[in-house]
């Protein structure tokens, strides 16, 4: 299958539904599924390294104002989080790997793997205020 490295926090936002729109500097002729991979940059509620939903590209546009192409996309399924090493541009991910699962399966999969960023304690944050 088709994939593509997007930031960990779109992913997230692809599966709520919130993100209907990919925005790129690039066009592709293709269209159909493709796999969304998390980059490997640590985001805070993201999975990083893991693709873990498929959506369906349905058009591409060039917009003016934007200065680059709206890929409109809609969720076909969540999967069984497999880790991706992204690439740029489109690139392919055995389809033997790709397994949707309901979406409680997933926040059961999901959970341990979101990145959660480490608070500095009170001490650590009083002796850097120190040194400033």
């Amino acid at each position: 299958m088709k994939a593509l490295s997007v930031r960990g926090d779109y992913v997230m936002d692809m599966i709520a539904g919130k993100k209907k729109i990919e925005y790129r500097t690039w066009s592709t002729k293709y269209r159909g599924p493709l796999l969304m991979c998390s980059t490997a940059k640590k985001v805070a509620g993201a999975v990083p390294g893991y693709a873990t939903c498929v959506v369906n590209l349905k058009s591409i546009e060039y917009v003016d104002f934007d200065e680059c192409y709206h890929w409109n996309i809609e969720l076909l399924d969540v999967i069984k989080p497999i880790h991706v090493k992204g690439q740029l541009k489109l690139f392919n991910v055995a389809d033997e790997l790709i397994k949707p699962i309901s979406k409680e399966e997933f926040k059961k999969e999901v959970a341990p793997l979101i990145y959660k960023p480490k608070r500095k304690t009170k001490r650590k944050r009083l002796a850097i205020s120190k040194a400033l």
